[in-house]
C-alpha cells in the first residue's frame, strides 16, 4: 500500500471555538468529535475536520496542553503560510468566506500557477486559498457542457 498523510495537527486554544470557526466561517465539516479517558486518567478529545467533500488529509484539532505548545498557537510555521486550501472556484469561495468574516491579509492575485489569496484562521495561522490553473480550466469546461 502506498503511504499517505492521514491527518495534519493544528494547535488550538479551545476545541469548541475552533470547531465553530472552521465549520461556520470556512464551511468545513466535522468528521469526528469523540472523547475518552487515557490510561493515566486524563481526558482526551479527538476532533477531525475537513473541507466539504474532501478526500485528502483531515485536520486534527489539537488543544495545546503545555506552555511550549501554547506559544505555538497561531504561529506553527514561523509566520509562513501553513496550509493550502485548494478550490475549484476561487471567487465563489473568496466571496463566501469574506461574507462570513474571514480575514484576508492580501488582495487576491493571479499567479502563473493560479488564483491565490492569503487568509488567517481564528488564531492567526496563514492559509492560502488557491485555485490552480488546471482547476480553472475544469470549471470553464463544465460550464460549457451545461
Amino acid at each position: 500500500m502506498p503511504q499517505t498523510i492521514g491527518h495534519i495537527a493544528l494547535l488550538v486554544r479551545d476545541y469548541d471555538e475552533a470547531i465553530v470557526f472552521f465549520t461556520k466561517k470556512l464551511g468545513f465539516q466535522l468528521i469526528e468529535d469523540s472523547a475518552s479517558i487515557d490510561r493515566l486518567g486524563q481526558y482526551k478529545r479527538w476532533v477531525l475536520i475537513a473541507p466539504q467533500g474532501s478526500s485528502g488529509p483531515h485536520v486534527l484539532l489539537a488543544r495545546a496542553s503545555t506552555p511550549e505548545e501554547e506559544s505555538r498557537i497561531g504561529n506553527q510555521t514561523g509566520g509562513r503560510v501553513f496550509l493550502f486550501l485548494h478550490t475549484d472556484d476561487f471567487w465563489r469561495d473568496y466571496r463566501a468566506m469574506t461574507a462570513r468574516g474571514v480575514k484576508f491579509l492580501r488582495e487576491p492575485k493571479e499567479e502563473s500557477y493560479g488564483t491565490v489569496g492569503v487568509f488567517e484562521d481564528l488564531y492567526g495561522n496563514k492559509w492560502d486559498l488557491l485555485q490552480r490553473k488546471s482547476a480553472s480550466r475544469e470549471v470553464r469546461r463544465r460550464g460549457a457542457d451545461s
